[in-house]
């Protein structure tokens, strides 16, 4: 009788096909910077300076719902329309500031839709 032999587990190194679990929001960070080297713009001197100026000249006011925050971490400078790697329309934009909830969501939605 033949001997049976167990198969190694690769779950671990397979990428999810829906989606990733919330709880590893870090990993999938890691991966999109890892796979989309346009994200490094994002991580730039020249970024946050150009995000700043965005934010203050909204005044801190999400344009989605309007809310004024105060705290910039829950503010997303935000590009109008999509960039798709293009370094030209990066930085070109045209921006404007989200609240992240409504970036998150209701921008991410619209987008999907529209493809």
């Amino acid at each position: 009788m033949a001997k049976l032999t167990t198969i190694k587990p690769r779950l671990a190194g397979l990428v999810p096909r829906l989606g990733y679990v919330v709880a590893d929001e870090r990993s999938r960070s890691r991966y999109r910077d890892a796979t989309q080297g346009w994200r490094a713009w994002y991580k730039t001197a020249r970024w946050q300076k150009l995000r700043w100026s965005i934010l203050t000249r909204d005044l801190f006011t999400c344009k989605m719902c309007g809310k004024i925050e105060g705290q910039t971490s829950q503010l997303v400078c935000d590009h109008i329309e999509r960039h798709g790697g293009d370094e030209a329309r990066f930085w070109a934009g045209p921006f404007q500031t989200l609240c992240k909830p409504c970036h998150d969501r209701d921008k991410q939605k619209i987008e999907r839709r529209h493809g």
